[in-house]
């Protein structure tokens, strides 16, 4: 086993261990590391078997083996913008509703507040 082929075993093995390890503190939710989990494990076992990496690059047609490797990262990254993409949007959503929700509630208590007579300044 060569040098960097231990180099790269155990940088993808210490990315899947920091990956459990943020899930495990609550630091990163689980349904936001399926992907990061997903890829750690895709480069480990590429990493650890350079036959397979071989094989599935000259299946795609890539005839350069860790060009196919960048391929995968920028796919990666592609779905994780776009994961990410669509939680943003949903939390805008979100967002929008609830400051149209604090409005209204704001409205109502300053008019049940005008028709009972109280004041809002403080000389009252």
């Amino acid at each position: 086993m060569d040098v960097l082929k231990i180099l790269a075993v155990a940088g993808c093995g210490m990315g899947l261990i920091v990956i459990v390890e943020l899930i495990r503190r609550g630091r990163l939710k689980e349904k936001y590391s399926l992907l990061w989990l997903f890829a750690g494990t895709v480069l480990l076992i590429f990493s650890s078997s350079r036959y397979l990496l071989e094989y599935v690059s000259s299946l795609v047609g890539i005839y350069y083996p860790p060009s196919f490797l960048f391929l995968l990262a920028f796919l990666f990254l592609l779905l994780i913008t776009l994961h990410f993409s669509s939680v943003i949007s949903e939390l805008a959503e979100k967002n929008k509703q609830l400051a149209q929700e604090l409005a209204l509630l704001r409205q109502e208590m300053m008019e049940g507040r005008g028709r009972s007579g109280v004041r809002n300044d403080a000389k009252g």
